[in-house]
């Protein structure tokens, strides 16, 4: 049972990243821009922007699943939960702390694979309005914005 708790939670994790490109492309860059946009165009004071506001938008189904699995003998909502929740903590990690260096650790990490990450946000950013954008992932990069990373380019 322990190995599929794990499978349940890598699967969770994974399919967080498609619910992140999806609802990055369709809806911050559509129905939700009025809160995405002063992340490409900072229009607020302060540390927090009204993007922030997604956080706790996501935050709330791995909380639910987080509850009403506990509330249920920790089954499989549970364990979802806590892969929602985890595929949250890296998304805060990568795009918030290592990416846009709201907290200033992680600022001289030299490794391919994030470098890529940083080269692709930026693709990603370089367009200030909700339409024409590209790289709208988290974790996953497009082996073009690998490859040059990787080339020095």
């Amino acid at each position: 049972m322990v190995v599929v708790n794990i499978l349940i939670v890598l699967f969770a994790f994974a399919g967080m990243e498609m619910v992140a490109w999806f609802t990055h492309k369709y809806i911050m860059h559509g129905l939700g821009w009025f809160l995405h946009k002063d992340h490409h165009r900072k229009e607020s004071e302060g540390f927090f922007e009204h993007n922030d506001f997604f956080f706790l938008i996501f935050a709330l189904p791995g909380i639910a699943g987080l509850y009403w699995g506990m509330q249920n003998n920790y089954n499989w909502a549970f364990w979802v939960g806590l892969g929602i929740t985890l595929y949250g903590l890296a998304y805060f990690l990568v795009h918030d702390v290592f990416i846009h260096q709201r907290f200033k650790i992680f600022r001289n990490t030299n490794n391919a694979y994030f470098r890529a990450i940083r080269r692709a946000h930026k693709v990603h950013h370089k367009h200030l309005d909700k339409e024409e954008g590209e790289c709208f992932g988290m974790l996953w990069v497009p082996f073009k914005y690998f490859k040059k990373t990787v080339q020095g380019q």
